[in-house]
């Protein structure tokens, strides 16, 4: 019988009833070994060293230094799966683009959520990040120009995914034209942070970018994420989309979920829609990408290399629902060309 291999987990946190909740929570699942606890990033540091974890988890708030500088500091020297942790705020896209793997927020009344649930996902993002792809992608995208007046009526664009892919569709979106045609977004991400990552968008990016609401309309130069904790479904009414955002139980483990979103464009815009499908965990999508193509859509995944984690895009590709699978510095270039084909 074969004996798996414990994941060790630095715990860094400048709070000691912190540091102990999540030891002793974290360490109750039998694959996980808390093989260190530190107080801040200098002592993180020599604990890196001396313990060598597969994973930390780092507060962001924390004295002499924060979480995002010691990251920044960190990544570039020693390369190491981190989990950040952090109150409801923006900070935490900042952490993400420094390096971060994911984030949880801290339990309390904006967050919503129990301990107990809190810790499970604590766990469940341990796990995924010990299995992340640390070589961060280099390669600058082209900014895709456009010379010629486009006719893209009634096109749609629809994006899916999880781990990794705050900063995965930041890249994308940063490289396309104003003049795209609309574009609906699932990121795995829970309520309050998904309007906060748009409007972090907004600020970053050409296109007009938003937090979906139900009756929006899916147009040209606009990007529409769903809300955490709803399900984003397109409708066609008369020669355009609009979006519909319900609660519901969750899909493949997630709410919203990609396939949710997928299984409508390929309903609703068929031949006229793009998929695309970009790093994270599981297999949400996948289903939904493939009845996308069955439909006429074009699709893409995003490749292994600049997958942080390659389980979404493999899932698809496996299942032969990616027509053409690339680097994510490719990926703005061949939606391009995709819209230009018809």
């Amino acid at each position: 019988m074969k004996i798996m291999k414990k994941i060790k987990v630095l715990v860094v946190d400048d709070s000691i009833v912190y540091r102990e909740l999540l030891s002793k929570g974290i360490s109750a699942d039998p694959g996980i070994e808390v093989v260190a606890t530190a107080a801040d990033p200098y002592d993180a540091r020599d604990k890196i060293i001396e313990y060598e974890p597969d994973v930390m988890t780092l507060d962001v708030e924390m004295p002499r230094m924060n979480g995002i500088e010691f990251l920044r500091k960190l990544m570039p020297q020693y390369p190491l799966p981190v989990i950040v942790i952090s109150s409801v705020s923006e900070s935490v896209f900042d952490a993400l683009n420094a390096g971060a793997v994911d984030f949880v927020a801290k339990p309390g009344v904006k967050a919503g959520k129990s301990i107990e649930s809190y810790i499970n996902e604590l766990i469940i993002k341990i796990k995924i990040a010990s299995t992340a792809n640390l070589s961060r992608w280099k390669n600058q995208p082209k900014k895709v120009i456009s010379n010629a007046k486009p006719n893209w009526k009634n096109k749609v664009i629809a994006v899916g995914a999880s781990t990794g892919g705050t900063e995965a569709i930041l890249t994308i979106l940063k490289f396309l034209p104003r003049e795209m045609p609309g574009i609906v977004i699932v990121q795995h991400m829970p309520p309050v942070f998904t309007k906060m990552y748009a409007q972090r968008l907004n600020n970053s990016v050409a296109l007009n970018v938003k937090e979906a609401q139900t009756g929006d309309v899916v147009q040209q130069g606009c990007v529409l994420i769903a809300p955490g904790d709803y399900h984003m479904i397109i409708e066609k009414s008369g020669s355009t989309y609009k979006v519909e955002c319900f609660k519901g139980e969750k899909v493949n483990g997630h709410c919203p979920s990609v396939d949710v979103l997928f299984n409508s464009v390929a309903q609703e815009a068929g031949k006229d829609a793009i998929g695309v499908i970009l790093t994270g965990m599981g297999y949400d999508g996948a289903k939904g990408l493939l009845s996308m193509r069955r439909n006429g859509a074009r699709t893409v995944g995003q490749d292994e290399h600049s997958s942080v984690v390659y389980g979404m895009p493999k899932v698809a590709y496996d299942l032969g629902a990616v027509e053409e699978q690339a680097p994510l510095e490719n990926i703005p270039q061949i939606i391009y060309s995709f819209l230009n084909e018809r």
